[in-house]
């Protein structure tokens, strides 16, 4: 006999674990299935911080971040705990950056959001720290922060099974079949579940889910890593004098202030190799940390030696938007993928992926369309591939 449930939730990183928890929290019946330890570090969702803004490249992008920071808002207030610090942030153009400013300034004016264009005098004044080519740009909006990536989803794991959803970990998918009217059976750890709904949040195993429906999205894996600096100064770089910051040009890099611990974490963003979620190295690359020391060195001369490295996954779609929606053919079965920007918009996704699924329409101002499956992105063997954002 099947065990039965409204709802099963594949893959419990953010984006599911948010999603067991929305819908737990409106009293839905709710499977999470993990195929791995809840909490693991194969994925995305580890370590200790991601990026929280505003700023971002196309009006809608810069729409829903208001959601994301309400639905952040609620998860604090649903747990009684502090999830967002706001530190400031800089988005910083360099002459002849491949990243145009015009797309962040125009995508904030859109929605009425303050921000401030700095030269290098400006930065120098107000952040000492900084070490800018002259000509450069820095685009700084007030509201910009840090979320917790680990301590984030395991407060939205808690939460849902505080709800009454059922999480199962070391539990990995081996056959999903859609009954149409009458639901979908799924094999997972040696168990049959019969669900009403299913949703796939599997990151770098999504294909391996949706091939069960005999659908797959163009997506590549890539394994990238961070590195943490120890400033001989640790107070100057504190959240309070020290703001987020992403280089926008190619290569990107990405900071943070100190958190947690009295060092700065950094990355580059899109510069690792293809893998799979499965077939990876979990040992950082020499010459990768050698490229991001040396830019350190450059522009954030106190920041100090890197003292460790880890590496994570980025699962991207060729254009790098999101994938929000049912499968085509399978209506009973959204997806839900981040594609290497989407933590900051967790629990947003947890609540659009629990509309979806219950409903089959989001409450949201921001037209889901552009994030289906069927777009041509997704679709057309030769969309240009576009990473940078």
């Amino acid at each position: 006999m099947a065990d039965s449930f409204e709802y099963a939730v594949i893959g419990l990183g953010a984006l599911g674990s948010a999603t067991a928890w929305q819908l737990a929290r409106r009293g839905a019946q709710v499977l999470g299935l993990e195929r791995f330890a809840l909490g693991h570090e194969r994925g995305a969702s580890h370590d200790s911080s991601r990026i929280l803004r505003h700023s971002y490249h196309t009006p809608d992008y810069v729409k829903l971040t208001f959601e994301a920071y309400d639905d952040w808002a609620t998860l604090e207030q649903d747990t009684s705990e502090s999830f967002v610090t706001v530190t400031g942030g800089l988005d910083l153009f360099p002459p002849g950056c491949v990243i145009p400013p015009d797309d962040y300034t125009s995508s904030l004016a859109a929605w009425s959001l303050p921000y401030a264009m700095l030269d290098t005098a400006a930065v120098a004044a107000r952040w000492p720290q900084f070490n800018l080519p002259d000509g450069a740009q820095a685009l700084y909006q007030e509201r910009t922060g840090i979320v917790p990536a680990a301590r984030g989803t395991a407060a939205m794991q808690r939460q849902a099974v505080a709800g009454g959803a059922v999480l199962r970990d070391e539990s990995a998918v081996t056959a999903v079949r859609d009954l149409g009217s009458g639901g979908l059976e799924v094999d997972a750890g040696g168990q049959t579940y019969k669900v009403r709904r299913l949703v796939v949040t599997a990151d770098a195993w999504s294909n391996d889910v949706l091939r069960h429906l005999g659908y797959e999205i163009p997506l590549t894996v890539t394994q990238e890593q961070v590195t943490y600096f120890t400033p001989e100064r640790p107070q100057d770089f504190a959240a309070e004098k020290f703001p987020v910051w992403i280089w926008m040009d190619d290569p990107s890099f990405y900071g943070f202030p100190t958190y947690g611990e009295p060092t700065v974490k950094a990355a580059q963003d899109c510069g690792g190799p293809a893998v799979t979620g499965d077939d990876r190295s979990f040992e950082p690359d020499a010459d990768r940390r050698k490229l991001l020391a040396d830019f350190m060195v450059a522009t954030f001369p106190g920041s100090g030696p890197a003292t460790r490295s880890k590496t994570c996954l980025y699962t991207l779609t060729p254009d790098r938007d999101f994938v929000l929606g049912a499968v085509p053919g399978h209506e009973n079965v959204v997806v839900g993928l981040g594609a290497a920007h989407g933590f900051k918009f967790a629990p947003t996704f947890g609540r659009l992926l629990a509309d979806l699924a219950s409903t089959g329409e989001a409450t949201t101002e921001v037209d889901l369309h552009q994030f289906r499956l069927d777009r041509p992105a997704l679709t057309d063997p030769d969309h240009p591939v576009s990473w940078l954002l």
